[in-house]
């Protein structure tokens, strides 16, 4: 099928598996909707991107209002359409005191712009004497990412066999454990996500030698 047809596919996808993973007690769910290197794909395949995920915003915004999920979106946004940025800000506004699931979404979004990012904003504080270089320490660089106040993932699912992180929450995966299946993302079903929290849930997590408490 045409890489568009997977791209809506798979935005359906993403409504099945949040009503899943809420259902299943995850608390936290991020996916990554669109990357800084997504940028340098056609331009046809990013005009639909775009507009697939003009039309996302207002479906998620219906969903994240019948199950009281708390929407947030991961990345830098200057460079997205005013129309889109709106759009982001509308949805993060109104679903911020849901206590359902915290879902995630990554658009332009890319692990390495994202600690350049974290590491000017500290700089910065350092340069107007708000903060002391020494200082800093993982509390503050976490602070100044995306995900702050967001747990680090304990579980990274990885679709269609890709064996790389991408570029993906670089410093959030430190000790995030691997799931990879061969489905592809628009073909991920609930028995699928079933599949990979039970392998999780089989694993002896060790961090430094000690088990996981």
């Amino acid at each position: 099928m045409p890489r568009n047809y997977g791209h809506v596919q798979g935005a359906k996808t993403v409504e099945v598996i949040c009503e899943e993973a809420y259902r299943m007690g995850i608390q936290y769910l991020t996916v990554y909707a669109f990357s800084t290197e997504n940028w340098n794909r056609p331009k046809e395949e990013v005009d639909a991107l775009m507009k697939l995920l003009r039309n996302y915003m207002k479906t998620c915004l219906k969903t994240a209002e019948k199950n009281r999920m708390c929407v947030r979106v991961l990345g830098e946004k200057s460079r997205l359409d005013e129309d889109v940025r709106i759009r982001i800000e509308e949805l993060e506004q109104a679903t911020k005191d849901n206590d359902g699931l915290h879902f995630q979404i990554a658009i332009n979004y890319g692990g390495r712009d994202e600690l350049v990012r974290a590491f000017r904003k500290l700089a910065r504080q350092v340069e107007t004497g708000e903060l002391s270089p020494w200082d800093i320490d993982e509390g503050k660089i976490e602070a100044a990412l995306d995900t702050c106040d967001i747990p680090a993932p304990d579980l990274l699912i990885r679709t269609c066999n890709e064996q790389r992180i991408s570029n993906f929450l670089l410093w959030q995966l430190a000790y995030t454990e691997f799931y990879v299946t061969p489905v592809a993302w628009p073909d991920f079903t609930k028995e699928e996500l079933i599949k990979a929290v039970e392998a999780y849930n089989h694993r002896d997590r060790r961090y430094g030698g000690l088990k996981e408490g």
